[in-house]
């Protein structure tokens, strides 16, 4: 297994994290998969035998559920891996249940705590930006759960730019704990990460973890030009957590028809093309892969250990382009202004 520091902070994270929404199946998750801590605990073995240390979930997948069973799939092993987890979606019918502030946070802190069999959090992400509660109230809370040591490091999720960058500033004013990781969604098929938040965190030492990098299946080999929907893959049964409404089918058949040239140049799965490309790109951390029996799993490992060469990058690039909305197609016009992160 390949490990990268995490910008920022001194940790070093596997290049794959286990994702652990597929453990339970509750609660608006049954389409995601149902794994139980039998299997759990195997897939937690496998992984720790590949050098995967690092598994992800969030209080909110099954309602508290995942946690629990990653929890009794850790259970005896907790000083040889790494936990994230995540706070700030709703928790129950309570106003107070949900959101970044001060109460929420600490309450949520110490029930995934509990859920989860272990005294600390190696890295705690705020799940989505709360624009009703001052930022300065969030950003103390979380300093005050670090020198607690309840948690080591902390991320945030989902925010946009100027979120992000307003959260680092504030953090930086008052001399309190950084967002040191941003879990995003970023794929072959949606690449709108790049255009501001992949060059805001290699200016701020913030490191990317990325959810869903096969498009919630959709890059994982099973999607054919002109083939229908696969009836027991995720997006059929409720599972994606990346909708028809963001993507086009036509830009993915064009995708997948040069990912299936290369897959059959490096003797690799489509799939494990994927991820390899995004494995290639600035400030990828580690990529979140979820995986709903040990086969699957299996594959997904077999992203790493190998390189895509500057050409066949070159092709999934072109590939994968899509029209830049403003200001960046406006910024594009004056190459010599441009960042080079900005693609």
């Amino acid at each position: 297994m390949e490990y990268r520091q995490l910008n920022g902070s001194g940790l070093f994270v596997p290049a794959l994290s286990l994702g652990t929404a597929t453990f339970g199946g509750t609660h608006g998750f049954e389409g995601w998969g149902n794994t139980g801590v039998a299997e759990a605990t195997r897939m937690v073995d496998m992984c720790l035998e590949a050098g995967l240390n690092l598994f992800d979930t969030a209080d909110i997948y099954s309602r508290g559920l995942s946690e629990e069973i990653l929890g009794k799939a850790i259970s005896g092993k907790r000083n040889r891996l790494l936990i994230s987890t995540k706070a700030t979606f709703p928790m129950g019918e309570d106003r107070n249940e949900m959101g970044a502030s001060r109460f929420h946070i600490i309450n949520a802190c110490e029930a995934s705590l509990r859920r989860l069999g272990t005294d600390h959090i190696d890295i705690y992400y705020m799940h989505g930006f709360d624009g009703a509660t001052p930022l300065e109230e969030t950003l103390s809370a979380l300093d005050n759960l670090v020198q607690s040591g309840k948690v080591r490091y902390i991320g945030c999720s989902n925010f946009s730019g100027w979120q992000l960058m307003k959260s680092l500033a504030v953090s930086d004013k008052y001399g309190w704990s950084r967002y040191v990781a941003h879990q995003v969604y970023y794929s072959l098929l949606n690449r709108e990460f790049e255009w501001e938040l992949m060059p805001l965190g290699v200016d701020q030492q913030v490191g990317t973890f990325v959810w869903s990098p096969l498009a919630a299946g959709r890059l994982g080999g099973r999607y054919r030009r002109n083939n229908p929907i696969p009836e027991d893959g995720r997006v059929a049964r409720g599972g994606a957590p990346v909708g028809d409404e963001i993507m086009s089918y036509d830009l993915l058949y064009n995708i997948i028809d040069i990912l299936e040239d290369i897959a059959g140049e490096t003797r690799k799965t489509v799939a494990q093309v994927a991820l390899n490309w995004l494995l290639q790109r600035p400030t990828i951390c580690s990529l979140v892969i979820g995986a709903r029996t040990e086969e699957h799993l299996k594959l997904n490992l077999g992203a790493i250990g190998w390189s895509l060469t500057a050409e066949q990058i070159k092709r999934l690039d072109e590939a994968s382009k899509t029209p830049k909305i403003y200001p960046y197609w406006h910024q594009n016009q004056f190459p010599e202004l441009k960042s080079q992160l900005i693609f």
